[in-house]
């Protein structure tokens, strides 16, 4: 199976560019409500992953208590704790699987290093229950 079948597409991630301030980031974060999502340069090319912790010790330890003060600080400033491994269309999905152990998505990219999707934790881990219960179907079946 192809990493394409499990791909949210670009399209339908949020995600933001390696140019934005704090504020733009966290602004951009909240209405998806997800913990990480990845950092983008503005020609697509995926840079790393940025969390909600990255940024709340960001403002922890710059003294930032209020949003102008996050007006001025480029997200690029914020120190990453990890950022997630990208891997391009070709990977395996035994591949992903043990990948998304360590990252809540994988991001996929071209062979330019152009951010094209993630793939979820949790379309892996439906693809794999899927493959799961159609193995035990074919067995019984025999």
């Amino acid at each position: 199976m192809n990493v394409l079948f499990l791909l949210t597409h670009k399209a339908n991630c949020t995600y933001i560019y390696d140019d934005y301030t704090i504020r733009q980031a966290l602004e951009r974060m909240e209405p998806s409500r997800f913990a990480s999502i990845p950092v983008l340069k503005r020609t697509g090319e995926y840079v790393g992953t940025i969390t909600e912790g990255d940024l709340l010790w960001a403002i922890k330890n710059t003294y930032m208590m209020n949003m102008r003060d996050a007006e001025t600080h480029p997200v690029m400033e914020v120190a990453r704790r990890k950022d997630y491994q990208a891997v391009p269309v070709t990977t395996s999905i035994q591949e992903l699987l043990h990948m998304a152990v360590s990252q809540n998505f994988v991001p996929v990219v071209d062979d330019r290093n152009t951010f094209i999707g993630i793939v979820t934790r949790q379309k892996i881990m439906e693809h794999c229950v899927e493959k799961y219960y159609q193995d035990e179907a074919a067995a019984a079946a025999k």
